[in-house]
């Protein structure tokens, strides 16, 4: 038995060779398209997704798609690395799901900087101090982020791609059990998300909402009676320990992130576009604006409203279709949609997240 282990061991060590030297011939590759390209962008939304997808589809095994996925992200990172340095700002302080969204989607050679706001966010890319940044936009449980889609509104920026990630909060305190808890640090989205478990488990504990789940991670951490609802990596940070593990309300909690950056991405094959819309005042208007769609045969996914804050309720529409914006169909259908709307705003175009 010994033998054929390292016989086993003596081909992976002759695989692992080849392996190195095939990644270096594609680092190189990589670094020539840089000097082609003279300077232009480094992050190709479109095409890192059409590499991946690919990869997942030519898959057979045994590793499952998601680990061929981050394995090649990190190879993609490295790659672009040699290219230049991407800085990319999301939602802090460390330990945020946001900073888990960044390394999904850009890997760990990109710097990620964290801010104290979703709108400090977009400040650092709107001012060239970051490349790009990552804000959530929706959770499958409590619905959109308000900050982001009234930034997104306003911003000159432009969505560039999206994260989806799973949600799996946790419950944190830097000492005792549940019977010794009499406060809860979440944000408030956590906080609504996990509302049966701490209604069963810490009913009379205050809940207290906090700008991230991180930061009430950093200030649990510092107070007797006091947890926090955090990831596990949050957690770990902070040097607390683990109450309790996936306590939030629905198993499949995903909260969707969007890149923004001041780009226009090409298309994919398999895209989206947002966009936001105010309907002229008067009766059918809402129906008139969103006809076009059909009549295209293009595909609303999301569809979803916020006061405009211009009058009192007057709103604002916030949508996703299928289909990149240079699409034949999906152009015909927003040149009409632009002809009948008070206000139309094309929020990005961008691949569909992979997996």
């Amino acid at each position: 038995m010994d033998d054929q282990i390292n016989r086993f061991r003596e081909r992976i060590d002759e695989i692992d060779a080849q392996v190195l030297q095939l990644i270096s011939e594609r680092a190189n590759c990589a670094h020539r398209i840089g000097e082609l390209k003279g300077g232009a962008v480094v992050y190709r939304p479109e095409r890192e997704a059409q590499v991946l997808r690919r990869l997942r589809e030519i898959n057979t095994g045994p590793l499952p798609g998601d680990s061929v996925q981050h394995l090649f992200t990190e190879i993609i990172s490295a790659c672009r690395a040699l290219e230049r340095d991407m800085r990319v700002a999301y939602l802090g302080p460390r330990g945020t799901y946001s900073e888990e969204a960044v390394a999904k989607q850009f890997g760990a050679h990109a710097e990620g900087e964290p801010c104290a706001s979703i709108a400090e966010v977009f400040q650092r890319v709107e001012a060239e101090g970051a490349g790009y940044g990552v804000v959530p936009i929706e959770n499958s449980t409590e619905g959109g982020i308000g900050l982001t889609l009234d930034r997104l509104l306003a911003s000159p920026l432009r969505i560039c791609g999206e994260i989806l990630l799973p949600i799996h909060h946790c419950l944190h305190a830097k000492s005792g059990g549940l019977d010794e808890i009499v406060r809860v640090y979440a944000h408030a989205q956590s906080l609504g998300q996990c509302n049966t478990w701490l209604a069963r488990h810490l009913p009379t504990a205050e809940r207290i909402p906090c700008s991230s789940n991180a930061e009430a991670a950093r200030r649990a951490a510092g107070e007797a009676g006091a947890a926090a609802i955090a990831s596990r990596a949050a957690g770990e940070l902070y040097e607390m320990q683990l109450l309790a593990a996936n306590i939030e309300d629905q198993a499949g909690n995903t909260t969707r992130f969007v890149v923004i950056g001041d780009q226009d991405v090409a298309p994919s094959g398999r895209d989206k576009t947002s966009l936001a819309m105010a309907a002229p005042n008067r009766p059918g208007a809402l129906h008139e604006l969103l006809a076009p769609l059909a009549a295209h045969g293009v595909s609303m996914t999301r569809f979803e409203s916020r006061p405009s804050g211009t009058g009192l309720w007057e709103y604002v529409f916030y949508f996703d279709v299928e289909g990149h914006r240079q699409d034949p169909a999906v152009a015909g259908a927003l040149a009409e949609v632009q002809s009948r709307a008070a206000f139309l705003k094309i929020l990005g175009s961008y691949p569909v997240a992979v997996a």
